[in-house]
């Protein structure tokens, strides 16, 4: 049986991890593709490098090219991140034949259609279910499993460094600021977070999920994108007396084939599933027309979680291999991007304001969402002994984006209202 000889670019923590399971698994591989899978060469920075993993030194390589020109290797497995330069190696491996598989969100998320086209060009097969997630099949899944389904919703928590942040701040009552200090010592936030606690990494993985879930064209932009760092205890504080947990969701909805994608701080219903989800796990909650509610729960990150993904997509690369239908896996977007204007995306809001302490003043409130033809399912005064002026919490019916923000606009000039201290959207 000929090995299916594989070039790796990367090996860090995921790409460490691919080789052990790669290397441990191989009864297992064989079993399931009829040959040995192989690590041919793997790119390395440095490669006198100390490592956690035993490799020979002769399949170690600074040179790119060793792997993308070497007719010898079938796949090459792409997990070293960057955008750009990673970009060219991989169009280059495929107009050379070798089918990919990538980890990158990144690159998938801004030129996933270049490559895909370039892929279905050369009769090559590129899958990249470990960009999204970690180690939960979710990719797999809105292709294969719901294929014969309709896809109306999808959300999802899928940066486990917010969900972590969160979780932490719900569960202890500790500040933000403090939270993310204690996440970047551990390693779970990097010494600049930003593409993490501003929505951008949830962002770019929820434009891949909307493109499969959808079959339509999104691009970053498209996106509505807000971050946790504006998240304060006493909000998390207000969610969980009104029986709320709040999330960093990514949601991607379709009503009349029009579509809304966002990434924003959640207030989510306790009872629902995706609350209970914590620490640095993710989940991914998909609605069919047929299905009904589905939810996917796992590691979303983390050296073998993230591995086994890519072992997964490189043993279906190899069984496509042996029967010879590479580069056939049709998953272009075919349907054309209609994209929601405010006035027609919806949802519940909670509103936390702070006010005068006097009399009318919630009147003067209440007549303000009437105007705008905003309905409201609960007003709340609470007494908060740090602050002298009055809090007011409203959480509304669903209303349209266009007319909470007619809303706001008219709070600004309302002389009673001293602060919009907090606004979340309402799930569950």
């Amino acid at each position: 049986m000929k090995p299916v000889k594989v070039g790796l670019l990367g090996l860090g923590t995921v790409g460490t991890g691919v080789v052990r399971i790669v290397e441990g698994h191989q009864e297992d591989l064989r079993s399931q593709v009829g040959s040995p899978i192989v690590i041919e060469k793997v790119l390395v920075q440095n490669k006198d490098k100390a490592r956690s993993i035993s490799i020979d030194a002769s399949k170690l390589t600074e040179d790119v090219a060793d792997i993308i020109y070497n007719p010898d290797i079938d796949v090459v497995v792409e997990v070293m991140g960057g955008i750009e330069h990673t970009k060219q190696h991989i169009l280059e491996a495929l107009s050379r034949g070798k089918h990919v598989v990538t980890a990158n969100k990144d690159l998938m998320a801004l030129h996933g259609q270049e490559i895909l086209a370039k892929a279905a060009e050369n009769r090559c097969d590129v899958f990249y279910e470990a960009s999204v997630a970690g180690g939960i099949p979710i990719i797999r899944t809105l292709i294969e499993g719901f294929s014969s389904d309709r896809i109306t919703k999808i959300m999802g928590i899928v940066n486990g460094t917010t969900n972590y942040i969160l979780t932490k701040m719900s569960q202890e009552g500790a500040s933000y600021l403090d939270v993310l200090k204690e996440a970047q010592q551990l390693g779970y936030a990097e010494a600049d977070p930003t593409s993490d606690v501003e929505g951008l990494d949830a962002a770019r993985k929820m434009t891949i999920l909307a493109r499969l879930g959808f079959r339509a064209e999104f691009a970053l932009e498209d996106v509505s994108v807000q971050g946790i760092s504006g998240v304060s205890k006493e909000d998390i504080l207000y969610a969980k007396r009104l029986g709320y947990e709040v999330k960093l969701l990514g949601i991607a909805e379709r009503s009349d084939d029009q579509i809304a994608v966002s990434v924003q701080p959640t207030m989510v219903k306790q009872s629902h599933p995706i609350a209970s989800v914590n620490g640095v796990f993710n989940a991914v909650y998909v609605h069919g027309e047929a299905v009904g509610e589905t939810m996917f729960y796992g590691a979303g990150a983390g050296e073998l979680p993230t591995a086994t993904s890519i072992v997964a997509d490189l043993v279906a690369v190899v069984k496509n291999l042996k029967i010879g239908v590479n580069g056939l896996q049709d998953v272009a977007s075919y349907k054309e991007t209609k994209l929601k204007t405010d006035e027609q995306i919806s949802s519940k809001y909670f509103l936390l304001l702070h006010v005068d302490d006097k009399a009318g003043v919630l009147a003067r409130i209440t007549q303000v969402f009437a105007e705008y033809e905003v309905s409201l399912e609960s007003v709340l005064q609470q007494p908060n002994p740090h602050n002298p002026e009055a809090e007011i919490i409203v959480i509304t019916h669903d209303a349209n984006k266009a007319a909470m923000n007619k809303v706001l606009q008219a709070f600004d000039s309302l002389e009673v209202i001293r602060k919009v201290k907090s606004i979340y959207r309402v799930e569950g």
